[in-house]
């Protein structure tokens, strides 16, 4: 105790604050109960930025800050993982009131199982004061998440990652002006169009499932921005020499684009043969395919490099399926494995 208190009086709480940031949580727990200082100071280091993947320690958290507006008004952004267990009523009011508390929150995500995910628990945000930045949730879209969202003008990251039905979701006009950023996993096209209609969303990762692929990729077409970065997950079954012409088409002047095929196994001739798909993209700076397959060689994978830049001459960095990186290097395609040979 003596310690902490000569301590206090030589540094001025900045410095305390610039090296709590630097311990695990774990290490300052014990710290808060040194002194007065080290504890204001500690908390909000301890809970600036929350995550607890035990559902158990989940519900700890959000009993604290539900009662405790010391804690509460540090925290920043807040991770909490319910998807295991299901959530009684109870510890929903009981969210609802930690969230309205949380009035510096800019960061939130909140996953919860699939049973919850089908019912309307967009409701716990009545009341809440916070301006978020980024949110991410499992929860189903529908009206009530509509409404909330509608309610948070400053969102520039938007991630949706729920068993979607379609629940009338429809999101006001003026609603997330500044959205930059947009992933799901699971959705209908309908929802990743009403999300992308008429906002500024440059990067997305989306899903493509049969049947869907068409109007899935129609939705990019909607942003009132050029999509630079698309993150593609591809459970369609044609070979993936077909769907690059499609994403192509709509968006020829792709920066960034990241493939998972999961339904077709790749082997060396589909690898050449996507090269000449990519000669319709005009800006594609950075391409990553990955897929089931029998690895290619090493050799193999940088004639694939070399074709591929040959088709697409404004490429610079190539992840294929072996997972090395690949770029240009004095006119050649080499990867980090040169560098350690």
């Amino acid at each position: 105790m003596d310690g902490s208190r000569s301590i206090t009086s030589v540094l001025p709480v900045e410095t305390l604050e610039l090296v709590f940031n630097h311990l695990e949580r774990r290490e300052l727990i014990p710290v808060l109960g040194t002194s007065s200082v080290f504890h204001d100071t500690a908390s909000r280091a301890v809970y600036r930025n929350v995550s607890e993947t035990s559902s158990v320690r989940a519900l700890q958290l959000i009993k604290t800050l539900a009662s405790n507006d010391t804690y509460s008004r540090h925290v920043r952004s807040i991770d909490l993982d319910f998807a295991n267990n299901l959530i009684t009523a109870n510890i929903l009011r009981l969210l609802n009131r930690a969230l309205q508390r949380l009035k510096s929150l800019t960061t939130l995500i909140l996953d919860f199982s699939q049973t919850d995910n089908a019912a309307d628990v967009a409701w716990i945000f009545q009341g809440c004061s916070f301006s978020l930045t980024a949110f991410t949730s499992s929860m189903r879209c529908d009206r009530s998440l509509a409404r909330f969202l509608a309610m948070q003008p400053n969102i520039t990251e938007l991630c949706l990652r729920g068993f979607n039905q379609e629940y009338n979701f429809v999101l006001d006009p003026k609603a997330l002006p500044k959205l930059e950023h947009f992933r799901t996993v699971l959705s209908y096209p309908s929802i990743i169009g009403e999300v992308l209609k008429g906002r500024p969303v440059e990067s997305v990762s989306m899903s493509l499932y049969p049947g869907d692929v068409c109007s899935s990729l129609d939705t990019l077409l909607l942003s009132t921005t050029a999509i630079k970065r698309l993150t593609v997950m591809s459970f369609e079954s044609d070979p993936p020499v077909t769907l690059l012409p499609l994403i192509a088409d709509r968006l020829p002047h792709l920066e960034a684009f990241h493939l998972v095929v999961l339904m077709t196994h790749y082997t060396q001739e589909i690898l050449l043969e996507i090269g000449s798909s990519l000669a319709q993209f005009k800006a594609l700076k950075y391409i990553t395919f990955m897929a089931p397959g029998i690895p290619a060689s090493f050799n193999n994978e940088k004639s694939i490099a070399e074709a591929w830049s040959k088709a697409c001459p404004t490429l610079q960095t190539i992840i294929l399926p072996k997972g090395l990186v690949w770029f240009q290097r004095d006119e050649n395609w080499a990867c980090l494995k040169d560098s350690e040979e």
